[in-house]
């Protein structure tokens, strides 16, 4: 049972659950973060450090898409450890409705 990132990590791009990550399981794209399925150890750490409540456990139902968007995603962005600051205009898209459809890109980030 992996933790998975959801669609309100997009433009929001928060990285406080990066420092708490005990296995380095975040890849960093250009506008959100995912979790590596295979690398995470369901330790729960990193859910309640996202602001944007963005990190979810895969068991909870409709998160099949984001499984796979996560697994997909982690092969092709660096890795991240570190927290950055977030987007100067993360809060106002924040709980913003289609933020995947809208904003997602699938350019990778900087990482480390």
């Amino acid at each position: 049972m992996p933790y998975v990132v959801t669609d309100n990590c997009i433009r929001c791009k928060y990285t406080d659950c990066v420092e708490v990550c005990p296995v380095d399981c975040f890849y960093e794209g250009d506008n959100m973060l995912v979790i590596h399925p295979d690398e995470c150890i369901d330790c729960g750490v990193c859910e309640p450090e996202c602001p944007a409540e963005a990190i979810k456990p895969d068991t909870e139902p409709g998160l099949d898409k984001w499984l796979k968007i996560n697994a997909e995603y982690a092969d092709k962005w660096p890795n991240i450890t570190l927290r950055k600051e977030p987007p100067a205009d993360a809060a106002s898209f924040d709980g913003v409705a289609g933020k995947f459809e809208a904003h997602f890109s699938p350019k990778p980030g900087e990482g480390d």
